[in-house]
């Protein structure tokens, strides 16, 4: 097995991405800022169940979650049948990981590492998933190139759309923290780049989900799952979460040819 790992980077804990994940309080309170709420949990939900779909068969399939952080997404997939290592730059949010694991009497294995350069061989693992961490770390392509560097076969990533509202709130928040305000500035992107990046390292998209066509914001202040899948319903019945849904929830298979 060929190991073409790239050259460790050195620390990097003036980047808001590691030290907000840092903060003992952020890893305790990460699940519930998130994904409480009706909303919060038809996003986490969906979420789940569209990745398993991405991933069947997952029964003894080998799964690396890059960016595990509170190891929601690890632990269901091991609740699945699939063999999962989570891997997190912060050992607060690996705590907690572990924590939740043993609580819900699922087997996975947490390591601390960096998405940048991961510190595994190349094609270790069936599939590799990474949620939520594109859109934060400072090098985006090179931890995207990372994630398909050790995936066997399929990888599975998130982020936000440029076409979408979030573009919006990005925006506000990188002026915010070019500011010195303490924000997450995180980025959008367009799928363009992200099939393009994937291209170079040996991927290709094979299917993607968009998730809501209004701002998490938004349906979160309406605070109703069912008015929210009604909304949604008539939006993407008017063929707009085509063009502006987000977060997209995206799978890439090993091969040459683009999507």
């Amino acid at each position: 097995m060929t190991d073409n790992r790239p050259t460790p980077l050195p620390a990097r804990d003036d980047h808001y991405s590691y030290a907000a994940y840092a903060d003992p309080r952020m890893a305790e309170t990460f699940d519930a800022a998130r994904f409480s709420g009706p909303i919060g949990r038809l996003l986490a939900e969906t979420q789940e169940r569209v990745i398993a779909g991405f991933l069947a068969p997952l029964a003894g399939s080998t799964v690396l979650d890059v960016g595990t952080g509170t190891g929601r997404a690890a632990i269901a997939l091991a609740h699945r049948g699939a063999i999962v290592t989570g891997l997190d730059a912060s050992a607060e949010m690996l705590a907690v990981a572990r924590r939740r694991a043993l609580e819900a009497d699922q087997a996975v294995t947490f390591l601390q590492g960096d998405a940048h350069a991961l510190e595994v061989p190349d094609q270790s693992f069936d599939s590799v998933v990474c949620l939520r961490v594109l859109m934060h770390t400072p090098d985006w392509r090179r931890s995207l190139a990372e994630l398909c560097r050790v995936a066997r076969r399929r990888v599975v990533l998130d982020y936000p759309a440029r076409s979408s509202a979030a573009a919006v709130q990005s925006m506000s928040r990188r002026i915010a923290h070019s500011l010195g305000a303490r924000v997450e500035a995180y980025r959008v992107f367009s799928h363009r780049e992200i099939a393009d990046t994937l291209a170079a390292n040996g991927f290709r998209v094979a299917d993607t989900h968009k998730q809501f066509v209004l701002p998490i914001a938004f349906h979160k202040l309406l605070g109703s799952a069912g008015a929210t899948a009604r909304i949604e319903r008539v939006l993407d019945g008017a063929g707009l979460r085509g063009v502006f849904g987000s977060p997209v929830t995206l799978l890439a298979q090993r091969g040459r040819e683009t999507a």
